[in-house]
């Protein structure tokens, strides 16, 4: 298979840090010409890549960052995210925030790059999550954006075919230098991963290699897809409930 990126030019929204990180470096390697956007620039060089300054959620500015691009080949949806914050308590404006950033900001993004991608044939990979697939408490408007996100996608590609390829990677649980914010210090996290099936968490470079994948020719008849990327998912409750139950043995008849 040929997952080489030569020649093609990747633009990753926030892509900056963690698995956008992980991301861009991936297409780096890949040999693509990178261009991270994100609303402030990165701590640490990346290499191989170039930063541009963008707020997604800014129509107009998104649409006057890829009217000046000179080409593009792939486009990476991944900016997003959110604080963990249950319905009830939150004020409705939050949600709708989350809502703009995680759903909407990548359909602008989108129609914003088409031209481009249409004329390159080109290929968008969108940054799912399990949580558009599973209840998320705490994170509920992030779980409906990003259930959204999987059907817009698989919108798009139908819609958009045979121009343009649009696919999303799914990741289940990432270890980023912001772990600690959602599973505690380093026990936290190995307790975690114990419920991977794999046995740990991925890492932002596991979700890079599939992303370059969906954009590379050998995914040339992939579109509409998910891949999930989540160890093997997350083992189901009840068997750790079940294997914890004594088991009862009827007394032998005398």
């Amino acid at each position: 298979m040929d997952n080489s990126l030569h020649g093609r030019t990747a633009v990753i929204t926030g892509g900056t840090r963690g698995v956008g990180a992980g991301i861009a470096q991936a297409f780096a390697e890949a040999g693509a010409h990178v261009i991270v956007c994100a609303r402030r620039p990165p701590e640490l060089t990346l290499p191989k890549t170039e930063f541009a300054e963008l707020d997604v959620r800014d129509a107009e500015a998104v649409r006057r960052f890829f009217t000046g691009l000179p080409r593009l080949d792939v486009l990476v949806n991944n900016a997003g995210g959110t604080p963990h914050r249950p319905l009830a308590p939150t004020d409705a404006g939050h949600h709708v925030r989350v809502l703009e950033l995680n759903l909407l900001a990548p359909l602008t993004v989108s129609l914003a790059a088409y031209e481009h991608l249409r004329r390159t044939r080109g290929s968008i990979v969108m940054i799912g999550s399990v949580s558009g697939s599973r209840p998320s408490p705490g994170t509920a408007a992030y779980g409906a954006a990003k259930a959204g996100l999987e059907s817009l996608a698989r919108s798009m590609a139908v819609e958009w075919a045979p121009d343009v390829r649009v696919n999303t990677v799914v990741p289940g649980m990432v270890r980023t230098e912001r772990s600690h914010l959602h599973y505690g210090d380093d026990d936290g996290v190995a307790a975690v991963a114990r419920t991977v099936p794999l046995g740990r968490l991925a890492e932002p470079s596991d979700i890079g290699a599939a992303a370059v994948f969906l954009a590379s020719d050998a995914a040339a008849y992939i579109s509409g897809a998910g891949l999930l990327v989540h160890g093997g998912g997350e083992r189901p409750a009840f068997l750790d409930a079940a294997s914890a139950a004594e088991p009862t043995t009827p007394d032998r008849e005398k």
